[in-house]
């Protein structure tokens, strides 16, 4: 029987419209192990939608038809190692904004800002 939300999703994902799809696929695979579910082209080759998985979530993101600016967000992401996964932004182009650190509130977090200037906050959780 159908559901109204496809199978594997969740009913909120982050859509990311970018300037470089290509390019935010690569990141998002480097720095968070990205597995790829879906990609479509349009005829001159930019990338119309794709969507990955990032553990037990999906990223959407397409590149803007029409040559206006991408719309920057800011997306929070819970990741098994904060400090692995930060190394792993700033070697796939990211700058930090915000060193791994541990909070008051039981996670430890840092902030990323990826080469299309989207922000990453990261977090791991390290205490009840």
């Amino acid at each position: 029987m159908p559901t109204y939300k496809p199978a594997g999703h969740h009913a909120v994902s982050p859509y990311l419209l970018v300037a470089d799809a290509s390019l935010m696929l690569a990141f998002l695979q480097a720095t968070f192990g990205a597995r790829e579910l879906y990609r479509k082209a349009r005829g001159d080759g930019s990338i119309m939608h794709a969507e990955v998985r990032i553990d037990d979530s999906v990223v959407m993101l397409g590149e803007r038809p029409d040559g206006r600016d991408p719309v920057r967000c800011s997306t929070h992401v819970y990741v098994p190692d904060v400090d692995a996964c930060h190394a792993a932004g700033l070697a796939a182009g990211a700058s930090s904004l915000s060193p791994p650190t541990d909070q008051p509130y039981g996670d430890r977090t840092a902030g990323l800002r990826d080469p299309q200037g989207h922000v990453w906050w990261i977090g791991t959780r390290t205490a009840d």
